[in-house]
């Protein structure tokens, strides 16, 4: 039996959900976050159209992040990589990065999991800030 108060076991499909235009040939869609009850950790999938890429950037919390499908390059701390479906990633609080689809004609899809539900992401060209639940429509 649970308490009102607490958060309630959840099945998310992704098929049922709308992502959330990021510009740029970039989409997210939301899973586990606060608005669902979420109290220590967010995560969902982002996919990218080809050629396309997030900027250089970091977080005040941990990032793991998993590519799903199609083909990748990731900068992580100024040493970009090949990443391939099922390559995972650890990249800790402030360090610089960004994935892109090194693809020409193909999606590529990541599955992320940030390690607090107040995350956010600082661009650093611009040195602006947003909380990650902004940018996904969950506050």
């Amino acid at each position: 039996m649970s308490n009102k108060n607490e958060a309630m076991p959840a099945l998310l499909r992704l098929s049922e959900i709308n992502p959330k235009d990021r510009g740029g040939g970039v989409r997210t869609y939301p899973l586990v976050r606060a608005g669902i009850g979420a109290t220590a950790f967010i995560n969902g999938v982002t996919e990218f159209d080809p050629g396309c890429a997030v900027p250089l950037h970091f977080h005040n919390c941990e990032e793991s992040v998993m590519l799903l499908e199609g083909s990748a390059v990731a900068a992580i701390d100024g040493v970009e990589q090949v990443v391939r479906p099922g390559d995972t990633t650890f990249i800790p609080a402030g360090v610089h990065h960004f994935f892109r689809n090194s693809s020409d004609t193909e999606r590529m899809r990541i599955f992320w999991v940030y390690g607090s539900i107040d995350a956010n992401r600082t661009v650093v060209a611009t040195g602006e800030t947003r909380r990650i639940d902004e940018e996904h429509g969950d506050r």
